[in-house]
């Protein structure tokens, strides 16, 4: 076959599914995008029991991508004067930080805090995805301060850091379709604006996959002596509150933040962190920056991660170069204090980090 435009333009038409020109018109009844979008909630969940299902769900992530676009999706801040029902819908959706009713929401949205939603033409009432920013003195190394009710209201216009603290994609029907890197850029460029005084940007951030990891996807093996010590680690971690007692917590904490950097820094998914938000935000350009101890003393915050939370630091005049390197290479972009911590862990001793670890 000749390379000319004719050519491939009947190579386009012949390979696209039927499937694809069904879900444009129905794209076009009034209601259309939602039943689609839940259309592949269901398919997505049943992939495992209906594999043959697949080319359905590829076929509308593939529409979906473009729909869904930064061209199509609008930015808007949430406040107290927001319209009911998308409140509401932030009480039901937050992920990452439960909402406890109108109270703790009305505190997330008061002078020194920001809520930030993309919506779609087609779906007014429906954010495709919200983050919530706190304006600080400094970098948040903690989440209850953020969270509590009773936490005096800062001056915005004296803070020097935004703290994104939550972020949540609630349509499931989108898994897959990134908008959160789009998101944070555009929400830090605004802020920075807003407020001038305003020069950090970072998370304050969940390690969703530490526990789990610890307790199984270290690669240690019975005999190891390391296996004993880590066993033993993960026995203090599970009597309650051991946190509470100072003297026994500085001890567990100095191991847990050497494993948790390693993690972080090793712990592989294929050539990617094995940490979710690790993924995301370092493929969005941000530098892994500073380790928090108990950073989240709640219950989950606990069970997931032993409290731990990370910053990660968005330097927005380096996001492309570290983009690139992460997205080529797969380079991790860190502040220097976790490779000491990493190499400091049981997991490295007596030699050099390994590369990769897989779960």
């Amino acid at each position: 076959m000749e390379p000319s435009p004719e050519n491939l333009l009947d190579l386009q038409q012949a390979v696209e599914s039927p499937r694809q020109e069904l879900f444009r018109r129905l794209n076009m009844a009034p209601g259309g995008v939602g039943v689609l979008l839940e259309m592949r909630r269901r398919l997505l969940r049943g992939l495992a029991e209906h594999p043959h299902w697949t080319s359905i769900e590829t076929d509308l992530a593939h529409l979906f991508r473009s729909w869904f676009n930064r061209g199509f999706l609008v930015l808007q801040r949430i406040d107290w004067r927001t319209s009911a029902l998308v409140l509401e819908k932030l009480i039901q959706y937050e992920a990452v930080h439960e909402i406890q009713g109108w109270h703790d929401l009305r505190r997330r949205l008061q002078a020194d805090r920001r809520c930030y939603a993309f919506f779609h033409p087609t779906l007014p009432d429906e954010p495709v995805i919200f983050i919530e920013v706190a304006l600080t003195r400094g970098m948040s190394a903690k989440v209850q301060p953020l969270l509590a009710l009773d936490s005096p209201v800062v001056d915005p216009a004296s803070a020097d850091c935004a703290i994104f603290y939550s972020i949540t994609n609630p349509q499931e029907g989108l898994r897959g379709i990134s908008f959160g890197n789009l998101l944070i850029k555009q929400v830090a460029e605004d802020l920075g604006r807003e407020f001038p005084r305003v020069k950090t940007f970072a998370t304050l951030s969940p390690i969703p996959g530490f526990r789990k990891w610890l307790a199984g996807g270290t690669g240690l093996r019975e005999g190891d002596p390391r296996h004993a010590e880590l066993a033993a680690l993960l026995a203090k971690l599970d009597v309650q509150d051991w946190f509470k007692d100072k003297a026994r917590a500085a001890e567990i904490l100095k191991q847990l933040g050497r494993l948790c950097a390693y993690y972080l820094l090793y712990a592989k998914q294929d050539d990617e962190p094995l940490d979710a938000v690790a993924r995301f935000h370092l493929g969005n350009g941000a530098r892994l920056e500073r380790l928090n101890w108990l950073g989240d003393t709640s219950a989950t915050g606990m069970r997931r991660s032993a409290g731990l939370m990370v910053n990660y630091l968005y330097r927005l005049d380096d996001l492309e170069h570290n983009h690139e390197a992460y997205a080529r290479e797969h380079r991790i972009i860190a502040s220097r204090r976790f490779g000491v911590l990493a190499r400091d862990s049981l997991l490295t001793r007596g030699g050099a980090p390994r590369r990769t670890v897989t779960a």
